[in-house]
């Protein structure tokens, strides 16, 4: 067995079965087993373990990915946020969907999410906005995000610019910068496991609550 073999092995020793088949059956709140992953992510010491990658596609059907951060979960779905100019918010507004994935090596753990996407409110994008350090506020009404840029000094310049509009004064929300909610769709939970014998589990939105069902790895 190589080196690399033996280190999976590790990573999966002593994991048991995930949850069992007749949980499966009875168990509707993937959110909240969203949540209770995230908590282990988080207490492993991973940085940032809220980075998600955010799939997107154009009306033609070309994909395109990128990492952000998870900034709200709950019952209503996954928030994010994003310069409403940028190629990921164009693609969302032409073609509303959108596909997450959380990727906790240490853990040998992913889950994928896949659903609808609404813009969140101004007066949530705006409380939100309101927590990010003034440089990142700043940045948000200097960046033309996915623009063609000149040259980085451009982009200095339009930060000089806005630190001095704003001098003194709270600053405010851009109107073309806020957050979009994935409201999720089906829900699925990876967990690695020794001779890629994986557990998978699939939870996917009914008209009352959630239907759940193990996949082959």
């Amino acid at each position: 067995m190589s080196l690399i073999s033996k280190i999976r092995c590790a990573f999966t020793l002593g994991q048991g079965v995930l949850i069992e088949d007749k949980a499966l059956q009875t168990t509707n709140d993937p959110i909240a087993f969203f949540n209770s992953w995230l908590k282990q992510a988080e207490d492993t010491g991973i940085i940032l373990p809220e980075s998600m990658s955010v799939s997107t596609c154009t009306p033609a059907g070309r994909p395109s990915s990128r990492m952000v951060l998870l900034k709200e979960v709950d019952h209503k779905g996954f928030v994010f946020f994003t310069n409403y100019g940028s190629r990921k918010a164009e693609e969302l507004e032409a073609n509303p969907y959108a596909a997450l994935l959380f990727h906790w090596n240490i853990l040998q753990r992913q889950v994928r999410i896949e659903g609808r996407i609404e813009r969140i409110s101004k007066e949530e994008s705006n409380a939100y906005f309101q927590t990010r350090g003034r440089g990142s506020r700043i940045g948000a009404w200097a960046s033309h995000q996915s623009q063609e840029l000149d040259d980085r000094e451009t982009l200095v310049q339009k930060v000089k610019y806005y630190e001095e509009k704003f001098a003194g004064k709270e600053v405010p929300l851009p109107e073309f910068w806020g957050g979009y909610r994935v409201i999720p769709e089906s829900i699925e939970f990876w967990q690695g496991k020794a001779d890629r014998l994986h557990d998978r589990f699939v939870y996917q939105a009914a008209e009352k609550g959630w239907t759940v069902k193990r996949l082959n790895p």
